[in-house]
C-alpha cells in the first residue's frame, strides 16, 4: 500500500530514521479526558507506537496505543482511569517497529515472537484542571 503526503517535497524515511517531531497534551475542561496530539517525521513503513500517562509517582493512569499510523500528524482522545490529587502528570510516547524473532530458547521451542524496535521516545509533563476549577 502506498502513503500519499500532502507535501510532495518530504522525504519519506527509513524505520531507523523516523522521529518525534512534536508531541503535546492538552487536558479537556472536565480534567478526565486528554487530547494527545503528535507530529512524525514522514516514513516508508507505518510505525505503531504506545501512549502512557503516568502521575508523578509513576503510576500508570492510561495508556493507549496505535498501529501502523497512516499520516505523520496525529490525534486522540485518551481518557484517565483516575485523577491524581495534584494534578500533574507525565506522558510518554513511544514509536516502533515490530520485528519477528526467532525464540531458541528451550521454553520457546523455535515460535516466532515479535519484538518492539523503539526507534523514538519522548516524554512531556504537564497539568490539569480538576472538575469545577477554572484555568489560570
Amino acid at each position: 500500500m502506498e502513503i500519499f503526503f500532502a507535501d510532495p517535497t518530504e522525504i519519506p524515511l527509513p524505520p531507523d530514521e523516523v522521529r518525534i517531531l512534536s508531541f503535546e497534551v492538552r487536558p479537556y475542561p472536565d480534567g478526565r479526558r486528554l487530547r494527545v496530539l503528535f507530529e512524525l517525521t514522514p516514513f516508508q513503513q507505518k510505525p505503531h507506537g504506545d501512549i502512557v500517562i503516568k502521575n508523578l509517582a509513576g503510576e500508570p493512569l492510561a495508556t493507549t496505543s496505535f498501529v501502523e499510523a497512516i499520516t505523520p500528524q496525529n490525534e486522540m482522545t485518551v481518557h484517565l482511569r483516575r485523577l491524581d490529587a495534584s494534578g500533574h502528570y507525565a506522558a510518554r510516547l513511544t514509536v516502533f517497529y515490530p520485528s519477528e524473532v526467532e525464540d531458541e530458547s528451550e521454553e520457546g521451542g523455535g515460535m516466532v515472537r515479535l519484538e518492539k524496535q523503539v526507534v523514538d521516545e519522548k516524554e512531556i509533563r504537564f497539568e490539569t484542571v480538576q472538575p469545577g476549577e477554572v484555568a489560570p
